[in-house]
């Protein structure tokens, strides 16, 4: 009778482990550091994207040195950050991340209404080709940032809800992950004017 009796015990007890949501949580982390794996191949394209394109614009634009000279600067600070799995919970080290990665937008942006200014170069072919690729890359940074987000929502809902909870609290420790938020002025819509 005892032995049937600790069988039994045995026996919720594994069944008790098997929806603590030990698994469940790691598998989701892993989400997690995939999904930012996919955010920085976007960002790394976008970045060996820039210096082709700041190449064909010097050969048309020498006199738009500033211009030129901030899109090189905004894409040399974002590549000398590392955003470490740690970085993925520290929201002082990801806004800095993020803020590199508006600067680097911003620059762009510049570039662009440089671009304007030269109906010569928006026909070169070479400008076209960077241009196109540089706006799909950009599509895939966003998407690659909302695939990101919903990963970084199922990990954190994963650990603060019961029983993931407690088994976080005991076992893991797991922490929050940051999503990306938008950027400082993003809430405003920008004023067109003709």
């Amino acid at each position: 009778m005892k032995r049937i009796v600790m069988l039994v015990l045995a026996a919720l007890t594994l069944s008790g482990l098997t929806g603590c949501g030990y698994n469940v949580m790691q598998a989701k982390e892993e989400a997690v550091l995939a999904a930012w794996g996919d955010v920085e191949a976007s960002y790394q394209r976008r970045a060996d994207l820039v210096p082709n394109l700041v190449e064909v614009v010097k050969g048309y634009a020498k006199h738009e040195a500033d211009t030129l000279t901030a899109v090189t600067e905004a894409r040399a600070k974002v590549g000398s950050m590392q955003v470490t799995k740690e970085a993925l919970s520290n929201p002082e080290t990801f806004a800095k991340f993020q803020q590199a990665q508006g600067e680097l937008s911003s620059a762009l942006s510049r570039l662009m209404v440089v671009v304007e200014r030269y109906p010569d170069l928006k026909a070169n072919q070479n400008f076209l080709d960077l241009q196109n690729q540089l706006e799909g890359t950009e599509n895939r940074i966003n998407v690659a940032r909302t695939r990101y987000n919903k990963s970084v929502q199922d990990f954190n809902t994963s650990i603060r809800t019961f029983p993931n909870s407690l088994t976080n609290k005991l076992l893991l420790h797991l922490e929050r992950k940051e999503p990306f938020k938008a950027e400082e002025g993003a809430k405003t819509a920008p004023k067109v004017k003709f």
